[in-house]
């Protein structure tokens, strides 16, 4: 029995009810809340391994608390939704979800899902790139953090685990596939646009000189990261 915490947010109580049982029988523990309000309050402390959002919240728009439990916490998030446009998905995945199901959805393929997300974030970062220096700027893995003198920046666990593919292809031309394989998620045009986002927020923060691109564009054929990352332990 694995034992990972599993937060649930929906406020349907019949999904809260079938997804905490389908979860407890695969081997998780559970927790769940029915309002953003409630969750925003416990999330921080519980520090689940993995959190479930609905977008069609009662109080508050899903999409707005991807920012604290994806970027802030570096917590995992699968979004469930009825919202089944490409538009909706690409926000979603954009803002720093980990994967996103359509409802109504197979909970046998929710629980697939979670487990491919968290075998991602177990093996990420390796311990052979838990720190990297690239383009001047020493990369904490641990701490999700870019520091140069006295500047500090944070990077967003999603940007964290493409740098990390990176780092263990330096100077290979990487297709978006390749990296998604690498990142352990499904294939398709919302994935694409996600990718592609958290590269352009990846190079916004690491290249001060575009004319030296620490990540460069093979159009059609995908990315070659130039930054050899010197003093890597």
């Amino acid at each position: 029995m694995s034992g990972e915490l599993i937060a649930i947010l929906d406020d349907e109580v019949m999904i809260r009810a079938s997804l905490g049982n389908a979860l407890e029988d695969a081997g998780f523990r559970s927790v769940a809340f029915s309002s953003a309000k409630e969750f925003e309050t416990n999330v921080a402390r519980l520090r689940p391994q993995l959190c479930i959002i609905d977008l069609g919240l009662p109080d508050r728009n899903g999409l707005a608390l991807l920012s604290t439990v994806a970027h802030q916490l570096a917590i995992p998030v699968i979004i469930i939704s009825g919202r089944a446009s490409t538009r909706d998905k690409i926000n979603g995945l954009e803002l720093g979800a980990d994967d996103y199901l359509v409802k109504p959805f197979d909970i046998d393929e929710l629980i697939a899902r979670i487990k491919a997300v968290l075998r991602r974030t177990r093996l990420a970062p390796t311990p052979s790139h838990r720190s990297a220096f690239v383009n001047g700027w020493r990369i904490d893995f641990d701490s999700l953090t870019l520091q140069r003198g006295e500047e500090t920046r944070t990077l967003a666990l999603s940007e964290a685990e493409i740098l990390q593919v990176f780092l263990q292809a330096p100077g290979r031309l990487l297709s978006r596939e390749q990296i998604q394989t690498s990142l352990g998620q499904h294939g398709g045009d919302a994935y694409d646009r996600a990718i592609d986002v958290r590269i352009s927020r990846l190079r916004a923060k690491l290249e001060s000189d575009r004319s030296s691109p620490v990540i460069k564009t093979v159009y059609g054929g995908g990315y070659i990261f130039m930054g050899k990352g010197p003093g890597s332990t």
